[in-house]
């Protein structure tokens, strides 16, 4: 069975389109060490303009390229064209905004590594 397959989804009122993202821990040249347990977050494709209260638009709480704390479960998941798995939640559904990368302490080890732009980079 053939199915319509489209390129881009423009959210509508305070819905937000969202990309999962699978962070890994990675040596500075480049060797994966370990996935960390964080794995609820994603990215804001893109954002609705928001939604009507009292005739006023709310716009949404976040914008494209924001980090996000995602609930555990909820949003809709569709695939686009470019085949890429897609969640789709209400504002109100995203739980926050990560802004600060995270440090964290590998068990045995001295180096301290830190989450940037979706990968775990050595800090300097």
């Amino acid at each position: 069975e053939k199915m319509l397959k489209f390129k881009t989804l423009i959210p509508t009122l305070n819905r937000i389109l969202v990309k999962k993202v699978e962070p890994v821990i990675k040596t500075a040249s480049g060797i994966i060490i370990e996935k960390p347990k964080i794995q609820n977050y994603g990215e804001v494709i893109e954002a609705g303009p928001g939604r009507y209260e009292n005739g006023s638009l709310v716009p949404t709480s976040v914008k494209k390229g924001d980090t996000v704390l995602l609930p555990e479960y909820g949003g809709s998941e569709f695939k686009l064209a470019d085949g890429e798995s897609y969640i789709i939640y209400r504002d109100e559904d995203i739980l926050g905004i990560l802004k600060e990368p995270l440090q964290i302490l590998l068990e045995g080890k001295s180096d301290n590594f830190c989450i940037s732009n979706f990968s775990i980079k050595k800090k300097k």
